[in-house]
């Protein structure tokens, strides 16, 4: 029926998509909500015209149901009587009975299955219909948010937009940075090795220069020169 796919068609919507292609998210918001309980109404109407034909239907299954017994006594009383004929007229009264309880009884489980389904709608939707409610004012608070972020500073709603985007180019940022940051570090280790390296040689010769000059100055000095013959 066209009610419950109008029910399906609204369980299956997705609010995310809908309010953020909206010019006036909090405006479709309120639609969305009314148009919600709009159907909630017409649900619970439905369930209960439903369930009044339910034990209408059922009503007329029982009714049906005691008529062909009754004609069927008849008929027993007919056949003590020895009265075949009316017996026969009671027996054809009794099957009409009993075909229209079979009827009856059909058409009632028929019915009772629609209404069993009227009855999970109207439950889905009702909680359907909280749950919209509760994300809605959770999307519009985030929609406020932004719009004052925008007004008082503009690049803070590209921000929102462009979030994604953002994170991964300062991610990327990041890594090419720690990567830049190792290389150099390993470079630095290297310089500072080789620094060290040359300083210790450095230290070799300056000290290879030192005895050689203090060779000398012995040497030439008179009382250390006089003293060694």
């Amino acid at each position: 029926m066209a009610l419950l796919e109008r029910v399906s068609t609204l369980l299956r919507a997705n609010l995310n998509d809908l309010l953020d292609k909206a010019e006036d998210p909090e405006k479709l918001s309120k639609q969305i909500v009314l148009d919600m309980e709009n159907q909630l109404l017409q649900v619970k109407t439905q369930v209960a015209v439903a369930i009044a034909d339910q034990h209408r239907l059922g009503k007329q299954q029982q009714e049906h149901e005691a008529q062909a017994a009754e004609w069927r006594r008849k008929a027993e009383l007919a056949v003590g009587k020895q009265q075949d004929d009316l017996a026969r007229a009671a027996l054809e009264r009794s099957l009409s009975h009993q075909k229209l309880g079979e009827g009856f009884a059909q058409q009632h489980t028929d019915q009772t299955a629609e209404a069993d389904t009227l009855r999970s709608a109207y439950s889905k939707l009702q909680g359907k219909l909280t749950e919209t409610k509760a994300r809605i004012e959770l999307l519009l608070a985030q929609h406020r948010r932004n719009k004052a972020l925008a007004k008082s500073d503009p690049g803070q709603a590209l921000l929102s937009a462009g979030e994604r985007a953002a994170r991964l180019e300062r991610l990327n940022a990041t890594v090419a940075a720690g990567e830049l940051t190792a290389s150099t570090n390993r470079t630095v280790r290297a310089i500072a090795g080789s620094d060290t390296l040359e300083d210790r040689f450095q230290s070799l010769e300056q000290e290879d220069q030192i005895e050689a000059l203090l060779l000398e100055l012995k040497e030439n000095h008179p009382r250390l020169s006089n003293g060694t013959n």
